[in-house]
């Protein structure tokens, strides 16, 4: 059990050391953080109101026996999705050749299936915030997005200069990284008392978001080194070995985008990262990278319709 539900579970004794017709109610906060294990424990867990389109393109790239034409033709059912993947294909971040695709198979071609599943996400969370249900989470959903764009630009430039892993894959793992959150904050919108008390709601979220992650990637099939870096870049006792992987990516990628605004806090933060030292970036300089960092950032905007 994580530390915030063992500190709700703590807020009422034991059921024999009470009288069970004066047993208090649980409280909001323990509810939704045993509905969480609930839901993880049956090891199936969706977003709540995800869009139909996302089900069903995530359910044709997990046949193998699936044609390109099928794939096409379930994309080019929402226009929405198809515009959004032209974009994307044609974008400068996946088109530095400024050669031009006009068919939706030739955008999925370039731009390949793992793209393809997480810009369905993208294009879902998108719809999300804009969704009647979840009116009045507007702010931390966009405030999600965003802090999710601005991981994804940071990890491929950091995936691009400092490691030789693919930069598109850190790239993915970047926008990928708030999946559980995602969830946490979609479900809560059916519990709207837990919003009261921002400080346990910020618990379950720093708590929660990792494993929820996990769960949700697995169920969706995603590679598993990307299910990894999502469950694993905020672990501050990991001990990294072996190889520079995608979870090193992502950890100084989120201290860069948290900490960036301070040059102080963040030379302080890289120069205690094991994955900074890993990527030799603990000793800067950090302008560099912020620089094509934001760059990469506003492509990044436009190709995701941000």
């Amino acid at each position: 059990m994580s530390a915030a539900a063992a500190s709700v579970v703590r807020e009422a004794p034991p059921a024999a050391a009470r009288p069970a017709q004066r047993e208090p109610p649980a409280s909001p906060a323990f509810r939704f953080v045993q509905s969480l294990a609930d839901e993880l424990s049956l090891g199936h867990v969706e977003i709540p109101s995800f869009p139909d389109i996302a089900l069903r393109v995530r359910k044709v790239l997990a046949d193998d026996n699936a044609t390109p034409e099928t794939i096409v033709r379930v994309i080019g059912s929402e226009p929405a999705l198809a515009a959004r993947v032209l974009t994307l294909a044609n974008s400068a971040a996946l088109n530095p050749s400024g050669s031009p695709v006009t068919g939706l198979r030739g955008a999925v071609t370039r731009i390949g299936f793992e793209m393809l599943r997480v810009t369905v996400v993208t294009f879902s969370m998108a719809q999300l915030r804009r969704a009647p249900e979840f009116r009045g989470l507007e702010k931390p959903l966009t405030q999600l997005w965003t802090d999710s764009v601005q991981l994804a630009a940071y990890a491929q430039v950091l995936a691009r200069r400092m490691t030789t892993l693919q930069p598109d894959a850190a790239m993915l793992t970047g926008l990928l990284h708030g999946i559980g959150k995602l969830y946490i904050i979609t479900r809560a919108s059916r519990h709207p008392e837990l919003f009261a008390d921002r400080q346990a709601f910020e618990l379950i979220l720093r708590d929660w978001h990792a494993n929820i992650a996990r769960a949700v990637l697995e169920n969706w099939g995603m590679p598993e080194e990307f299910v990894e870096a999502v469950h694993l870049f905020e672990d501050e006792i990991r001990d990294p070995r072996g190889l520079i992987s995608l979870t090193d990516v992502l950890s100084v990628a989120h201290l860069f985008v948290t900490l960036g605004e301070s040059p102080a806090r963040l030379a302080a933060g890289l120069g205690e990262s094991r994955s900074a030292h890993r990527l030799q970036v603990e000793q800067g300089p950090f302008e560099p990278i912020i620089e094509e960092a934001q760059s990469e950032l506003l492509a990044l905007r436009t190709a995701l319709g941000d």
